[in-house]
C-alpha cells in the first residue's frame, strides 16, 4: 500500500512484503533460505505467499495481478490463473502463443559473479546446491538435485517448458567420454522425472551444446583453426541433439559464442565460414536419422554481434539469413532472436523479430533486455510494456512461434540472493509478456495501424494495372521508366 496504517506496520504487517516490487522479500532472509532443502522449497514459498494472500483478501481488490498460472494453493482461486492459462486470443490460448520456458543455466547455475566480482551465490547459491554427505565425486548427485529443483520451480510457476546447455545440466568429466557418460546419466534422470505423474506435463523447448566455455574452444568450435577441435565440437553437438530428443525437445539451438575473431590479422574468414556451414549441414543431416518427433524439431541459430569475440560471424538476423542462403541451409534453420543481442548489434528487439519474420525465419525468442547505459549482455528480465507489446505484435503477425517459443534467457541481478527472487523475477517476465500480447491483440483488432500501412503503400497494389503493380511484376524496365519520367508523367510526385 502507498499509505495508511497498514503501510506503517512494516514488512511483516504489510499486505505484501515491503520490497516485493524489487523481487525481494523482507520477511525471509538469505540465511534462512539457504537452509531449505529441495523438498521443502515449495512448501516455504507457498506458506509465505499464502500469508500475503490472506492479508490481501481484506484489502480493496487490485486492478493489477500476476499471471501465475501456478498450481500453488495460495493462487488457486486467483482470476489471473485462468487468465494466463485459458484466455483465448485470436482463437488460441495465451499459453500457446507465448510457449514460455525457463532457462536452466541462469536459474540453477547463475552464481551472481561478473567480470569485476566473485560469485555472490556460489554454486548457484540455492539450498539444494550445498554439498551433502554421500555426494559422488563426479557431481552427479548434485546435478540431479538441480534438475529436480528446476522441475519444482516449473511446477510452482505452472510452466511446462525448459531449456538447457549440455554442460550446465551435467558436470564435465576429465575426458570427453566421461563427460558423455555424465550427460547420459543426468538426461536419463530428467527423462524419468518427465514421465512421472507429478512432472509429466514438463518437456524441453530446446537444448544446445555449450561450445564456448571450455578452454578447448578458445579459438572457436566449428571455426577453430584445429580440425581436432571441430571434431570434438561435432561430437558434442551430436550428443546434445540426442539429449534434446530424449527429453522431447521441439527445437535445437546453435549459439556460436566463439565463432568469430579477435583480430582479422590471424583469421581466414572464407575457411571459417565454410567450416561453420559444414557443422550446421552435418547437424541438419543427422537430424534426419531420427525416427521420433525430434526429426521434425526446429533447428535454430541465435545471432549475436560480439562478446566474447570482437566480431561474431552471425552478427544479426540479416547477416545470419544471408549466411544460411549462401550455403543452402535456409530450409533447415530458423532464427532464435535474443533481445539483448539485438541491442548489442545496434538494433531494437522489434527490428530483429520483424526482419526474421518477413524472411519467414522467426522461430524462437530469448526474452531479455539490456541496460542502455551498459555495453554488454546483461540478460535482464524483459519487463518494459512497450517492448513486450512490440514483441507480441511480431509473434501475432508470425502466426505464433511453435515449435519454438519464448525462453526466459534472463538472470537475477548480482545483489539478488533470496530464493524468492527466482519466483518473483519469472512472474514479472510472465506479466510483461502476457500484458504485451494482450495489448498487441487490441492494437491489431483496432485496425488503425493496418489501415495506415495500407494507405501508405496503396500505390504499390492499386490499381492492378498501375505503376506500382507494373514495377513489382517487372512489366517495365529502366528505359521505359526514364521515357515516362522525361515525358513529365511523374512531375509533382510527393517524395
Amino acid at each position: 500500500p502507498r499509505g495508511g496504517a497498514s503501510a506503517r506496520r512494516g514488512a511483516r504487517g504489510a499486505p505484501w512484503p515491503r520490497s516485493w516490487a524489487w523481487g525481494r522479500c523482507a520477511t525471509l532472509g538469505p540465511s534462512r533460505a539457504r537452509r531449505w532443502s529441495t523438498a521443502t522449497m515449495t512448501r516455504h514459498v507457498r506458506a509465505l505467499f499464502a500469508r500475503a494472500l490472506a492479508q490481501r483478501a481484506a484489502l480493496k481488490p487490485q486492478s493489477r495481478c500476476s499471471f501465475w498460472a501456478a498450481r500453488s494453493p495460495c493462487f488457486a482461486r486467483s482470476p489471473c490463473l485462468a487468465l494466463f492459462q485459458d484466455l483465448v486470443l485470436r482463437g488460441r490460448p495465451m499459453r500457446e502463443w507465448l510457449r514460455p520456458a525457463v532457462a536452466f543455466w541462469h536459474t540453477q547455475r547463475g552464481d551472481g559473479g561478473d567480470p569485476f566480482g566473485a560469485a555472490t551465490r556460489p554454486g548457484g547459491g540455492w539450498p539444494w546446491s550445498a554439498p551433502r554427505a554421500g555426494d559422488d565425486a563426479a557431481g552427479l548427485a548434485l546435478a540431479k538435485r538441480r534438475v529436480l529443483a528446476h522441475f519444482e520451480l516449473l511446477d510452482f510457476l505452472g510452466l511446462d517448458l525448459w531449456c538447457f546447455h549440455d554442460r550446465d545440466i551435467a558436470p564435465p568429466g576429465e575426458t570427453f567420454a566421461q563427460s558423455a557418460a555424465n550427460l547420459r546419466a543426468v538426461v536419463e534422470y530428467a527423462a524419468e522425472l518427465q514421465r512421472s505423474e507429478r512432472f509429466g506435463h514438463i518437456r524441453v523447448l530446446w537444448g544446445t551444446a555449450q561450445l564456448f566455455k571450455d578452454a578447448v574452444y578458445m579459438n572457436g568450435a566449428a571455426t577453430s583453426p584445429q580440425p581436432e577441435v571441430f571434431a570434438l565440437a561435432a561430437a558434442q553437438v551430436k550428443q546434445a541433439m540426442d539429449a534434446t530428443a530424449t527429453l522431447n525437445g521441439t527445437a535445437y539451438v546453435f549459439w556460436g559464442g566463439r565463432e568469430g575473431y579477435a583480430t582479422l590479422l590471424n583469421t581466414e574468414p572464407a575457411l571459417e565460414h565454410s567450416n561453420l556451414a559444414a557443422m550446421l549441414d552435418m547437424a541438419a543431416e543427422y537430424q534426419q536419422t531420427f525416427h521420433g518427433p525430434f526429426r521434425d524439431a526446429q533447428l535454430l541459430i541465435e545471432p549475436k554481434p560480439q562478446e566474447p569475440t570482437t566480431h561474431q560471424w552471425d552478427w544479426d538476423v540479416a547477416h545470419t539469413v544471408g549466411f544460411l542462403r549462401k550455403h543452402g541451409l535456409e530450409g533447415n534453420f530458423k532464427i532464435n532472436v535474443e533481445c539483448n543481442h539485438a541491442t548489442l548489434a545496434g538494433h531494437s528487439c522489434f527490428h530483429e523479430t520483424e526482419m526474421a519474420r518477413v524472411e519467414g525465419m522467426l522461430g524462437n525468442v530469448d526474452a531479455n533486455t539490456g541496460n542502455p547505459q551498459v555495453g554488454w549482455d546483461t540478460d535482464e528480465f524483459l519487463t518494459d510494456p512497450r517492448e513486450a507489446l512490440l514483441l507480441g505484435l511480431s509473434i501475432l503477425r508470425n502466426g505464433g512461434l511453435a515449435p519454438g517459443g519464448i525462453n526466459f534467457d534472463a538472470k537475477l541481478r548480482r545483489e539478488s540472493t533470496d530464493l524468492l527472487d527466482l519466483v518473483a523475477a519469472h512472474v514479472s517476465g510472465l506479466d510483461a509478456l502476457a500484458k504485451g500480447l494482450r495489448a498487441a491483440v487490441a492494437l491489431m483488432e483496432d485496425g488503425t495501424l493496418e489501415t495506415m500501412l495500407g494507405e501508405r503503400y496503396k500505390g504499390w497494389s492499386r490499381p492492378a494495372d498501375g505503376l506500382g503493380a507494373d514495377i513489382r511484376n517487372r512489366r517495365v524496365d529502366l528505359a521505359e521508366l526514364e521515357e515516362r519520367a522525361m515525358a513529365g508523367e511523374y512531375d509533382g510526385a510527393v517524395a
